[in-house]
């Protein structure tokens, strides 16, 4: 599933330059949904707050469920979850996205 996000560009701007401290991987600029997951997992109080407010609740729920294998940590995820399945109460997994690997491609 891809989030379609579309929060304030000025906001996503200003979350970009805060949460990311390296350049893009070729050309294509970040997803939102990237950008918002980063700032999940390094969001100070304030900065949760404010997320929620600019975002609301659904909208970083499915951020959560569309994240990539390490884009949101263990410890951001289950605070994440615990806010956001009380305030939608849609389920979201234990754990965060787990990067796998096939033994068989080892």
């Amino acid at each position: 599933m891809h989030v379609a996000l579309r929060p304030p560009s000025d906001f996503l701007a200003e979350l970009e330059r805060k949460h990311f401290w390296w350049e893009p991987i070729g050309d294509a600029p970040r997803s939102a949904s990237r950008i918002v997951a980063q700032a999940m997992s390094y969001a100070n109080f304030a900065e949760i707050r404010q997320l929620e407010t600019v975002l609301g609740p659904d909208l970083l729920t499915d951020v959560m469920l569309d994240a990539q294998p390490g884009w949101i940590d263990p410890r951001s995820w289950e605070l994440w979850r615990g806010r956001l399945q009380r305030a939608t109460g849609r389920p979201i997994p234990e754990e965060p996205p787990q990067r796998t690997f096939d033994v068989d491609d080892l």
